[in-house]
């Protein structure tokens, strides 16, 4: 089991050694950040985040419950609440042991927790590289669809990734709630 905290400046040097070389880096954070990544960045990320009633970004830090270590980082962001919209963001099970044991999984049932339950909110988005084979599986048994393909979205040195947009919404995640 897993439990989501806040992510705070105490957390950044452990963020910033899980964050990897380049191209793992643009795997999980998108454009958000850039290689190296740096307090600086994370300072910004942070910047007017984690007010659940009033920011357009909550970011945590993923806490095992039994070790009681920070084993992953997750954020759900671009919180529209006219729209009632919301993005899953920089998913990442930082402690490469902890890779393959479900954790991703109940992070992503979590976020979806605190954004449909808590945020009241109709609809969240994610993106993932079609590439992220683990990731898909994981985002579909936790009930997201399938939107799209954005061919060729990001350019890595010489070539470009192509990324899945994927969706869940209210009365969906109802419906898997229950069973």
């Amino acid at each position: 089991m897993i439990t989501l905290k806040y992510f705070e400046p105490s957390d950044f040097d452990q963020l910033i050694e899980w964050s990897g070389d380049e191209a793992f880096l643009l795997q999980w954070a998108g454009k958000q950040f850039q290689f190296p990544l740096n307090k600086e960045q994370l300072k910004q990320y942070l910047n007017e985040a984690n007010d659940m009633n009033s920011s357009d970004r909550l970011v945590y830090k993923v806490i095992d419950e039994i070790s009681n270590q920070v084993i992953g980082h997750i954020s759900l962001g671009v919180i529209d609440r006219h729209n009632r919209s919301g993005r899953v963001e920089r998913v990442l099970v930082g402690d490469r042991t902890g890779r393959g044991k479900g954790y991703g999984k109940q992070m992503i049932l979590e976020i979806l927790r605190i954004g449909f339950d808590d945020l009241k909110l109709h609809r969240i988005s994610l993106g993932v590289f079609d590439f992220n084979k683990s990731a898909i599986k994981c985002y579909e048994s936790t009930g997201f669809v399938r939107e799209g393909l954005l061919r060729d979205i990001r350019k890595y040195r010489d070539t470009y990734w192509n990324l899945i947009e994927m969706s869940i919404l209210e009365n969906e995640w109802a419906r898997m709630k229950s069973n």
